[in-house]
């Protein structure tokens, strides 16, 4: 994806505040019952509120992934100061699979924001093998970008990010 103005990645600040500007490289869909995540769509707590179907594409098993699910506008936007917060870490994501396949290092925990809108980022990893990866000591303020050098994972394959409010919230981002 090029990293120009129209990049949505881009425009929602993910480029730049979680992550550096990367091409899409592997096919990557995130669904939500029967609403697939599109960049910037906005979703409710309750819509998010069970793990969500995700597909990593490609055809060769032996590729494996890692996904990270981050919310950098912990515990609101005005004042980020648990940014990034991790929802979810899996590792060793086969190709053409999801990870109910790979190792959930950190299990899934719904978004429920309570001030403001927040972006919740899904940011997939191709490893260059399989390698025990640890879990952090708490859940905010994990960094994409950290973990990834960590791990020697480079930059994204696949992101897509949504919006997600408190229940009784209406409207979303502009930009």
């Amino acid at each position: 994806m090029p990293s120009g103005s129209r990049n949505p990645l881009v425009v929602g600040r993910v480029i730049g505040e979680v992550i550096d500007p990367f091409e899409i490289s592997i096919p990557f869909r995130v669904t939500y019952g029967n609403r697939e995540v599109g960049n910037g769509c906005e979703l409710k707590p309750s819509q998010v509120a069970n793990q969500p179907r995700v597909s990593v594409g490609g055809d060769d098993l032996r590729n494996f992934y890692t996904m990270v699910l981050v919310d950098p506008d912990a515990p609101s936007p005005s004042n980020p100061n648990f940014r990034e917060y991790l929802h979810w870490l899996v590792t060793d994501i086969p190709e053409t699979t999801g990870p109910n396949f790979g190792n959930e290092v950190v299990s899934y925990e719904s978004p429920r924001p309570t001030m403001g809108i927040h972006r919740l980022v899904f940011v997939l990893f191709r490893q260059q093998f399989r390698q025990r990866v640890y879990a952090p000591g708490w859940r905010q303020n994990f960094n994409t970008r950290e973990f990834a050098e960590l791990y020697n994972l480079g930059l994204p394959v696949a992101a897509v990010f949504f919006n997600c409010q408190r229940e009784s919230g209406s409207g979303g981002r502009t930009f």
